[in-house]
């Protein structure tokens, strides 16, 4: 077969201009922040995004919250979020095709999110446009999506205490995902902190921690970031 220099450069216009979903995110109209709180907090809104969802639907309009509903105990058996999770998101698809959806997830609930994105497939991936995670216990060394309590790479190569154990996050969730793990956080950063300790603790009220996660999500649904 002969190509024509016609064919040839409507070829090339043709994958000059095909980019790939993630990349052609447009901005959202309707969203819902699905937050999934840590373990011993309240059912209700996590305190480690309680002043992130009020900045970011201060500036972003059309915007609600979910908390999602599980016990968040001591035993860290998390799975019951995960179905509420999946579910939640399936059921808001269902409702409304264009929905935009953003995942919070703070220490047991991070573990629960995680654990929730390889059963988030087809629409329900796709409403997904972002997802924001603190205190991690599944945090993977050398992840792209990782960052320090100021955006940088002080525990890009560290590993939470759940690490070993998990699966983590999928390679195709990585490029829509904030996995911030502040440094010395021994539920994320098991080489440089023990266990549950200040660090683990500081989320709610760091500065730098909760405008970073201002920053990303409205970045995310404006189709900025």
């Amino acid at each position: 077969m002969i190509f024509t220099p016609a064919v040839i450069l409507a070829g090339l216009a043709i994958s000059a201009t095909a980019v790939p979903l993630e990349e052609r995110q447009t901005a959202c109209s309707a969203y819902t922040l699905i937050n999934t709180r840590g373990t011993g907090e309240p059912q209700g809104e996590s305190s480690g995004f309680r002043t992130i969802d009020s900045n970011v639907r201060s500036q972003v309009s059309g915007g609600s919250v979910y908390n999602t509903v599980y016990a968040a105990d001591y035993s860290q058996n998390s799975a019951a979020g995960t179905r509420d999770i999946v579910n939640k998101v399936a059921s808001l698809v269902r409702a409304n095709p264009n929905v935009c959806v953003i995942l919070e997830g703070y220490s047991q609930g991070a573990a629960a999110t995680v654990n929730a994105m390889s059963q988030l497939t087809g629409t329900s991936y796709t409403a997904v446009k972002g997802v924001l995670l603190f205190g991690d216990p599944e945090h993977k060394a050398g992840l792209a999506c990782n960052v320090d309590q100021n955006g940088g790479t002080t525990t890009l190569n560290v590993n939470g205490i759940s690490a070993y154990g998990s699966a983590g996050i999928p390679s195709n969730w990585v490029a829509k995902t904030l996995d911030v793990c502040n440094y010395g956080d021994g539920v994320c950063d098991t080489t440089h902190g023990s266990g549950i300790n200040s660090q683990h603790l500081a989320y709610p009220q760091s500065t730098s921690i909760q405008n970073l996660g201002t920053k990303y999500i409205v970045g995310r649904l404006r189709g900025t970031s």
